[in-house]
């Protein structure tokens, strides 16, 4: 498994990160646990969760996932074998102290419960979830307005946030810091007030990156580019949008639009033409739909890692095999040609 460098922490990371989300609703603490062993065998080195997970998020599941991974230390006793990331909630979820966004305080509150969840000391990659001004993730994006937010406001809470990540820092409950769902602005503003009050250095981003979701092409990668704030994609399958399985308005039995009825955004009208001809494209040079996708992503000259999420084993074994396939020049180009018909199909 090929390692990339985690921004400018001396950390390397492997390209295929395990995501975790679904555990706690789709997937048991046996499935977890089966699933960090598996990743492990295959040479994975890196972890993400967050304390919101599972998802769909509830008052009952909030802290599920973390539950588990500190299961899984507990009884392996490897933690060393991870490099772990998690993540604070960005506001606005009433049973998450009380839809409080993220501040000084919080971050101590949300950064101790995942430790004790998580049964660790630390935590190598902590991220702000979202950004608690508004943002453009989530399928979003035609209703963002960022001429609504208060510049003075967004800027004060960002230096109070990097205080108390800096508290955590500074007492090894935390070693590094990063973002997730966030715009070029966004993180350009982490990084001048980092800097500028010799606070902890924004290392990565956790953004949605897949065929038919790629915004992150332009200014973003950008700023990857000269600052080392590498892309940690999620949703590199649209949330399995891109098997085709809903295409016609399909729910097989077991798929997250069973468990999240109306949570599927990137399932519609517009999608899924991009979704079929995509597909046939992978089936033109016999190539696994899921595997093409995923190989696309790592790709990307400014991509850290893609976290794959699976609810089966047969789907994590598929997704970390990607990481072997390197595509041609020609599904390259073909890939761009679909892009270029279908540039925002969401």
């Amino acid at each position: 498994m090929k390692q990339r460098k985690l921004g400018r922490t001396g950390l390397e990371v492997t390209e295929i990160c395990l995501g975790t989300m679904t555990w706690g609703v789709q997937n048991t603490e046996a499935d977890a646990h089966e699933q960090i062993d598996y990743a492990l065998d295959a040479g994975i080195n890196f972890m993400d969760t967050a304390e919101v997970y599972a998802i769909p998020s509830s008052p009952d599941t909030y802290g599920k996932t973390e539950t588990y991974i500190g299961s899984w230390f507990k009884k392996t006793g490897k933690r060393d074998k991870f490099i772990l990331a998690s993540k604070i909630s960005g506001g606005g979820t009433n049973w998450i102290r009380e839809g409080r966004r993220p501040d000084r305080q919080s971050v101590r509150e949300a950064v101790e419960g995942s430790l004790k969840r998580l049964q660790t000391d630390y935590i190598d990659l902590y991220q702000v979830h979202y950004a608690s001004r508004g943002h453009y993730h989530f399928g979003t994006a035609w209703k963002y307005a960022p001429e609504n937010q208060d510049t003075a406001d967004v800027l004060d809470n960002i230096a109070d946030t990097l205080q108390g990540l800096d508290d955590m820092v500074r007492e090894g409950k935390i070693r590094h810091v990063g973002l997730s769902n966030e715009t070029a602005w966004g993180i350009g503003q982490w990084l001048n007030l980092a800097e500028q009050g010799g606070l902890p250095r924004v290392a990565s981003v956790q953004n949605e990156y897949s065929l038919i979701q790629r915004v992150f092409d332009l200014d973003l990668a950008e700023l990857s580019h000269h600052e080392d704030v590498g892309l940690l994609a999620y949703s590199s399958l649209a949330s399995g949008v891109l098997t085709g399985k809903y295409l016609g308005g399909q729910v097989p039995p077991g798929t997250r639009a069973t468990v999240q009825p109306g949570g599927l955004w990137r399932n519609n009208d517009y999608s899924a033409p991009a979704v079929q001809a995509y597909i046939d494209l992978a089936a033109r040079h016999g190539l696994d739909i899921a595997q093409m996708a995923i190989a696309f992503a790592l790709s990307r000259p400014f991509m850290t890692a893609v976290i794959i999420g699976a609810t089966t084993m047969e789907q994590l074994k598929t997704d970390i095999a990607a990481a072997d396939l390197t595509l041609s020049d020609q599904v390259i180009s073909e890939i761009n040609a679909i892009y270029r018909a279908y540039p925002r199909p969401l």
